[in-house]
């Protein structure tokens, strides 16, 4: 498997959501934001069989917590 990490993604999250990351994060005991992320996108991506998304889909319809999608 590999785990080479040379690409950088960058996401802009509201105070709520990363405090939801965050909070999941310590409960988890994940050693970094950074890890917790990939590992909610793994996680993500599985319960949802690695669903594509529309090509005409909009960023804004996509959020961390439910209440805050667009």
């Amino acid at each position: 498997m590999n785990r080479a990490r040379d690409e950088r993604l960058q996401i802009m999250l509201s105070p709520t959501e990363r405090k939801a990351i965050d909070d999941w994060r310590f409960q988890a005991r994940m050693p970094s934001r950074a890890s917790a992320v990939r590992e909610l996108l793994r996680r993500g991506l599985i319960a949802e069989g690695f669903d594509i998304a529309n090509d005409d889909s909009k960023s804004s319809e996509f959020g961390v917590l439910r209440n805050e999608q667009g």
